[in-house]
This record gives structure tokens, sequence and C-alpha cells, in this order.
């Protein structure tokens, strides 16, 4: 009979167990948010169903030069459920890729013509990032989640889009009136991004949400610092993280010396402690940080650092 009863809890330990672990699975979810032209633009959730309410959420741009990616990428998954299993909805979304046709077509573009391609194509990519940010915010009731804790998150091409939402935001332009009046997102994250802006520099309208920046101050697919030309201007994370000090608004620059573009990827995977760190304190507590890290590798040795605009275009549109 003892036999039988310890048996019996046993049984009941593992079925509790199995459940409990069901329960904290992540589900991912994919809902149609947009059909523009051709275009059917989809986002992927990313959530625990344990029916919690008011949950900060994660809206994640990927990356691709806006010219290819996938909002399911293999690298990004484990970054979404990572996120989702310390309680955050994650979306990551579909947007348009302003400049896969100029790509295709076979030819690099000159300066001037990188310049205008690329402002009509960030435009794009920011509309779409609004809408799936409105779609979210029209299911937030039934999704559990808490409208006021909407952070945004992207990678090189993503990231340039999450920070320009945001400088459109902070200047009221026509393009953010496509948001709910009033709304304004809680924090950026960028891995290895710019805001495109015109004239030699930008001008913040108002002091944005706390911004993390990730940069390789050897990245030559994305502006480091800056760089102008024919009137307008690429204005990378160490340019943004001074304008921010001046502004004292609160920010997290994390630089990495002789690092190039990898640093669009690798924080996903090797600096989500201090990711964690920049939601709970500077998001979450909303405590007015301004922190500055560099990182260097011992024995990496010094790399070119100086770009022209062509040797961007001849990065970013180069054999693939």
């Amino acid at each position: 009979m003892k036999n039988f009863l310890v048996v019996g809890l046993l049984v009941l330990a593992f079925s509790t167990a199995a459940c409990a672990q069901q329960a904290d699975e992540v589900e991912k979810t994919t809902f149609l948010y947009a059909v523009k032209g051709a275009d059917s633009l989809r986002l992927d959730r990313y959530a625990v169903q344990d029916g919690g309410r008011d949950k900060p959420c994660m809206v994640f741009v990927f990356g691709g030069g806006f010219v290819s990616g996938e909002r399911d990428n293999a690298r990004y998954i484990p970054y979404f459920r990572y996120w989702a299993e310390r309680g955050y909805v994650v979306v990551s979304i579909d947007y348009r890729l302003g400049l896969r046709k100029l790509v295709h077509g076979g030819q690099q573009p000159s300066p001037a013509g990188f310049v205008m391609a690329l402002g009509r194509t960030v435009a794009l990519a920011v509309e779409d990032l609004y809408d799936a940010t409105g779609y979210v915010l029209d299911h937030a009731g039934v999704w559990g989640v808490d409208p006021g804790m909407v952070v945004t998150c992207g990678s090189s091409a993503g990231a340039v889009t999450v920070l320009q939402a945001e400088y459109e935001l902070c200047n009221a332009t026509p393009l953010a009136g496509r948001l709910p009046e009033g709304f304004r997102y809680a924090g950026v994250i960028s891995f290895a991004g710019a805001v495109l802006g015109a004239g030699d520099s930008l001008q913040w309208g108002a002091k944005p949400a706390p911004i993390q920046l990730f940069h390789g101050d050897a990245d030559s697919n994305v502006p480091y610092y800056s760089l102008t030309e024919s009137g307008a201007g690429l204005f990378g994370s160490k340019y943004i993280a001074g304008q921010l000090a001046r502004m004292e608004s609160p920010y997290y620059f994390y630089s990495v010396i002789n690092a190039a573009h990898e640093i669009s990827g690798d924080p996903m995977d090797q600096n989500r402690e201090e990711i964690g760190i920049f939601l709970d304190r500077m998001v979450r507590r909303r405590e007015p940080l301004m922190i500055d890290t560099q990182v260097r590798v011992v024995g990496r040795p010094d790399v070119k650092k100086e770009f022209t605009l062509m040797d961007y275009v001849r990065t970013n549109f180069g054999p693939r």
C-alpha cells in the first residue's frame, strides 16, 4: 500500500510539473496587420499564455539593408523567446523593403540617388512600424498588453526604422500622425542604427523616450557617427548619444571599438543583461540615467573607421 502511495505521489508531481511547463511555454501566433498594394504585412506574436495582464510589449523590426530579411529569421527566435519568458509580449513585424527593386536592378546608385531612395524607403518602413504598433494597441486588451509600455527594438535597417520612428514622433511630423494622439513609445533599442535627417544636424522637437544604442566604431554598413550628402545626413549612434547627453535625455550607449556590423546582431545573444538593465531601470522604473560604456576586445587590431558615402553604398549594394 505504501509503495502504491509513493508511486501515486510521484505521478501527481510529474503531472503537475508537466502542466506548469506547458502553461509557461511561449506560443507563436501570426496575424495580418495590413495590406498595402501587393504587400500583405504580417506580425508574429510571441507570448506565454498565463492569463497575465498589463504586460510590456517589445515590437521588433528585422535587418537586411531594406533589401532582404524575415521577421522570423532563425537567429532572432531565441531572443524573442527569452523576453517572452520574462513577461514580455514580443511582436516581430513585416515591413516593405523599399530598396529591393533598386538593388535587383543590378546597378549601384549614385550618392545622391542613394540618399533620395533611402529617404523614401525609411519613410515606408516607419509607416509600417506605426501601423503595426496601432494594431498592437487595438488588441492590447485582448493580448494583455500595457499600452504605456510598448518598446521598439531593431537590427540594422530595423534599427534605423525604430530610431527614425522615435525622431518623427518627437518632431510631430505628419507621418507620426498615424499613431493615436498622445501615444509615445516607452523605450527604443537599436542594434547598429541611425537617423536620417535634413541638413547637417538633427533637431529634436521634444526629448525622446529612453534609447539604448549598440554600435561598432568600424561599421561600414551604418555610420557610427555621421555622414552628410545632398542636403541630408545619416546620423549614427555616436552622434545621437552626444545629442542625448547635451539634452540630458536618458540613454544607454554601448560602443564596441574595432567592431563592424556584427553589432547589429551580437547583442541579442551576448548583451541580454545590459538590455535587461535598460528595460528595468530606464524604461520600467524611469530612472533618469545616462550610461556610456566603451568595450575593447584585448588583442583585436585596429581597423579602418573612416568611410565615404560610396563605401556605404558598395557595402550595402555589393554582390550578395
